[in-house]
């Protein structure tokens, strides 16, 4: 039987330096374990949703590799359909789904702008856990 070929990228989290570097501390120390993308912005970009097995190369801001994970669930939700669980797993703030809501509304409506759209408790996440493969 021939196996599927796992699906690779390279990317950084985070939109700034400072938050990018702190990200991936948080993912190497085993405290970030989720994240998500506005789907409509990945659309906008070309950019395939994440599937279960893609391997990422995450860097730092400069762009050198920091560590690789796997991507063990990915499922699209609707913005206000998102839990306490994956705002913990988010691993940012103070991890509960207020902090969550608050603050990536405010980001995601700023992306929704830059693609041209409005922003909505409907508005498609794309949601993702991980693991850390290597550091």
């Amino acid at each position: 039987m021939e196996s599927v070929p796992k699906f690779y990228q390279t990317w950084h989290f985070g939109d700034t330096k400072k938050l990018s570097n702190e990200l991936v501390e948080s993912v190497r120390t085993g405290q970030k374990t989720a994240t998500s993308a506005l789907v409509w912005a990945l659309e906008a970009k070309g950019e395939k949703l994440h599937s279960v097995d893609d391997i990422v190369v995450v860097t730092n801001w400069k762009g050198d590799p920091s560590c690789i994970i796997e991507i063990t669930e990915a499922e699209v939700r609707p913005f206000g359909e998102i839990d306490e669980r994956f705002a913990f797993d988010y691993g940012e703030g103070d991890r509960t789904l207020k902090w969550w809501s608050r603050a990536m509304w405010e980001y995601y409506t700023d992306v929704c702008r830059k693609v041209g759209l409005e922003p909505s408790t409907n508005m498609p996440i794309s949601c993702q856990r991980f693991r850390l493969l290597h550091k």
